[in-house]
C-alpha cells in the first residue's frame, strides 16, 4: 500500500466527502483525518492509503492544486524515507562517563563511582 497526504481542504470535510473526491482517480483503502486531540477540530490534513504506486501517482497528478472551495488541496506521495521513526524507548544507549583518569565509570566498582554535577 501507498500512503498519500493530502492538505489545504475545509476544515469541515467529512471522510466520505474526500474519499468522494478521490474516488475517480484511485481506490481509497484507509483515511485519516487529522484532528485536534482536545477539540477534535480538523487541522487541514490528511493521510490517505491506496493499493498501488500507479493510483497514488495518478492521484496526485490529477488532485494536486484542485481548487475546492476557496482552497486548493496538496497531494503528495509519502515516501518511506520521509517518515521519521523514532527509536524505542529500549534502544536507548548511556554513553560510558569519563571519570578524568582513563578509565570509565562503568569499570570502576559501584561505590567510587564520581557524582555528577549539579545544574
Amino acid at each position: 500500500m501507498v500512503k498519500l497526504f493530502v492538505g489545504g481542504f475545509s476544515l469541515d470535510i467529512t471522510e466520505l466527502e474526500l474519499v468522494q473526491i478521490f474516488d475517480p482517480h484511485c481506490s481509497v483503502v484507509t483515511i485519516k483525518i487529522v484532528r485536534d486531540k482536545k477539540t477534535r477540530v480538523c487541522k487541514g490534513y490528511a493521510f490517505l492509503e491506496v493499493d498501488t504506486m500507479d493510483e497514488a501517482e495518478n492521484a496526485a497528478i490529477q488532485l494536486d492544486g484542485t481548487e475546492i472551495g476557496d482552497r486548493t488541496l496538496t497531494v503528495n506521495i509519502v515516501r518511506e524515507e520521509d517518515i521519521k521513526k523514532k527509536p524505542a524507548p529500549s534502544s536507548f544507549t548511556r554513553r560510558p562517563m569519563s571519570t578524568g583518569y582513563g578509565k570509565t565509570a562503568e569499570s570502576q566498582p559501584a561505590g567510587l563511582r564520581p557524582r555528577r554535577p549539579r545544574k
